[in-house]
């Protein structure tokens, strides 16, 4: 893959890398680094790329193997705040006021999560498929449904103490 090729793959899927980033990275500089290593990263590996399996779910791979393993090695505190990025299409004030209280809700509750339960939870928000999941994180369909309907559960549990104060 030639350097412009790179580049446009990198543009076509900048959301996926930013979600990566905002989910195991705290502050701005955190994020910015991250997104460099994970390019970084995707850049020394595509080489190795085979066409097993989608380019997106390789990248997520690629982008969530780099955040995990830099998230263990620094322990960075994970972002609970700067949800804007998934707020900004909402136009009416009063619903995006509501609806960004809610996202904090549960993007606080989703911090509180181990790292391969918030790779599952990103991935189920991003509405991917067991199938495509199991091929991301190595764990079959039946165990990640398991752990969906767990960590719905905690989440669930986790948004209602926060609401409650507790």
């Amino acid at each position: 893959m030639t350097q412009p090729e790179f580049v446009q793959l990198i543009r076509k899927n900048n959301r996926l890398i930013l979600k990566v980033c905002n989910l195991y990275a705290a502050t701005v500089q955190d994020r910015q680094d991250l997104y460099q290593e994970i390019v970084v990263q995707l850049w020394r590996s595509i080489p190795k790329f085979r066409n097993e399996s989608k380019l997106t779910t390789w990248m997520y791979r690629v982008a969530l193997n780099t955040a995990i393993s830099g998230y263990r090695k620094q322990q960075r505190a994970i972002a609970t705040s700067d949800i804007d990025l998934f707020t900004k299409e909402m136009a009416d004030p009063d619903e995006y006021a509501d609806k960004n209280e809610k996202l904090k809700s549960l993007y606080a509750a989703i911090s509180q999560l181990p790292e391969i339960e918030k790779a599952i939870v990103m991935l189920y928000l991003d509405d991917k498929p067991y199938e495509e999941m199991e091929d991301i994180l190595g764990i079959n369909q039946n165990n990640l449904r398991v752990k969906m309907n767990r960590i719905k559960e905690k989440l669930r549990h986790l948004t209602k103490s926060e609401a409650y104060g507790t």
